[in-house]
């Protein structure tokens, strides 16, 4: 069942979006060669603690973590972990914040050190069609023009768009529906309504988009090896433009 959100939740959601940016913020200047995603981790835990929030997704189905972190090949759900990156990696910090009751869900892809002109392009298209994807998220668009633009923009530079993982309806819980693929055809899917909170988090493979799981039971991967990127962020549906919730005020 999708959930309108009233005042008090989206003020909420709002206040959860603006510390996860701050959050991204600080992680941005951690990001480097011989840091570690765990050191990540802990800073991510620890800054949550220090503004009242708690990390949402730890505990979530049994999840161990304050953020997921997938290096190069990983699409997402990676494992934090204590091998230090390397010059030229990318790695994306995915996390969910509470605060207050409010959730705010984000993801980020970064560049470690010097990387190639390709990866650049693959950052760059990835952060691109995100918002080609949030201009569509308008009241009386279909959830299927958000995705139809992004797999338009992406195809056409000659990515893949995942297809396994999709947005979401966010607030009270992680996931909510409607779902929200990064692909599709434009005028299709359900209806978009103000006072909906979703998020567009499009998955862009250099390669093909097919992805398959590790043993572990949470750690997506590109099949073909290939890099991935991710980036999302959580907006309401307004009667204007959408509004993001997990940017800076």
């Amino acid at each position: 069942m999708i959930q309108l959100k009233s005042k008090n939740e989206i003020e909420k959601m709002r206040e959860a979006g603006d510390l996860l940016a701050r959050c991204h913020q600080e992680i941005k200047k951690r990001i480097k060669p011989g840091v570690s995603t765990w050191d990540i981790e802990v800073f991510v835990d620890a800054f949550l603690k220090e503004h009242g929030a708690t990390a949402e997704q730890k505990g979530y189905n049994g999840y161990k973590y304050a953020t997921c972190a997938s290096i190069n090949d990983e699409i997402c759900h990676g494992f934090p972990r204590k091998t230090p990156l390397k010059d030229g990696d990318i790695v994306t910090i995915d996390m969910v914040v509470n605060l207050d009751g409010g959730l705010a869900d984000s993801a980020w892809t970064y560049a470690v050190g010097q990387v190639s002109d390709k990866v650049k392009d693959l950052l760059d298209v990835t952060e691109k069609s995100l918002y080609l994807g949030i201009e569509q998220a308008v009241v009386g668009n279909r959830i299927g023009d958000i995705g139809s633009a992004i797999q338009t923009f992406v195809e056409g530079k000659g990515y893949g768009v995942v297809r396994d993982f999709v947005g979401h309806g966010i607030g009270p819980t992680i996931h909510e529906d409607p779902q929200v693929p990064h692909y599709g055809r434009p005028g299709r899917g359900l209806r978009l309504r103000e006072g909906m909170v979703i998020t567009i988090e499009p998955m862009v493979n250099i390669g093909d988009w097919r992805s398959t799981l590790d043993s572990n039971g949470w750690t997506a991967r590109t099949m073909d090896g290939s890099l991935s990127a991710q980036y999302e962020h959580t907006l309401l549906i307004t009667d204007d433009k959408p509004l993001i919730l997990t940017k800076l005020k």
